[in-house]
């Protein structure tokens, strides 16, 4: 059992190593990720985490489970090329804008909730504001700052304010900001 809480931690360090690589910092990896679509090729990854000691023995099967069982779903790895799905940071990717579901979930916690009535959505640190078609993907995202808060989106009455969603895969979906007037609390 200690073994495979041990692989689990494992692979929960390799996520959070990606992540970082992927979203916030590739230049610092010596990664150059695709302007059209942030993604690079996934031996180019490999061998920018084998370049760390901690990553020197990492295998391309160990990426590929990351990938496979990442709760929030925050990678994609096709036809040779990853990426992080959303959550950049450092460089905005064209994402094709869609219509979603009528009701998306946004999970946030109760210290922020006075903000977001006052003034809606923002991306903050991030260059899109993120939201969910389920939700516990949402309680997922939003339970890790604290007192979670879930937040009910009504994308038609957005998308008449002027809102444009874009569909970033497995569930999530982005914007540039969601108004205040749009967003109501998801009760029990």
């Amino acid at each position: 059992m200690k073994n495979a809480q041990n692989n689990a931690q494992s692979r929960q360090r390799l996520s959070k190593t990606m992540t970082k690589m992927l979203r916030h910092a590739p230049d610092g990896f010596g990664l150059r990720l695709d302007p059209a679509d942030g993604a690079c090729e996934a031996e180019a990854l490999l061998a920018a985490l084998r370049r760390q000691s901690v990553w020197a023995s990492v295998t391309m099967e160990a990426i590929e489970t990351v990938v496979r069982e990442c709760e929030k779903q925050r990678f994609e790895l096709r036809d040779g090329r990853i990426r992080a799905r959303y959550g950049h940071s450092v460089e905005r990717f064209a994402y094709e804008a869609a219509v979603p579901p009528a009701v998306l979930y946004h999970g946030t916690n109760a210290k922020a909730l006075p903000i977001i009535k006052q003034e809606g959505l923002r991306a903050m640190g991030r260059l899109y504001v993120h939201m969910s078609e389920e939700k516990p993907f949402a309680e997922l995202a939003g339970r890790r700052r604290g007192e979670l808060v879930l937040l009910r989106v009504d994308t038609e009455k957005a998308a008449q304010a002027g809102v444009t969603f874009y569909r970033a895969g497995n569930e999530v979906w982005l914007a540039d900001y969601v108004p205040a007037e749009v967003l109501y609390e998801d009760g029990p």
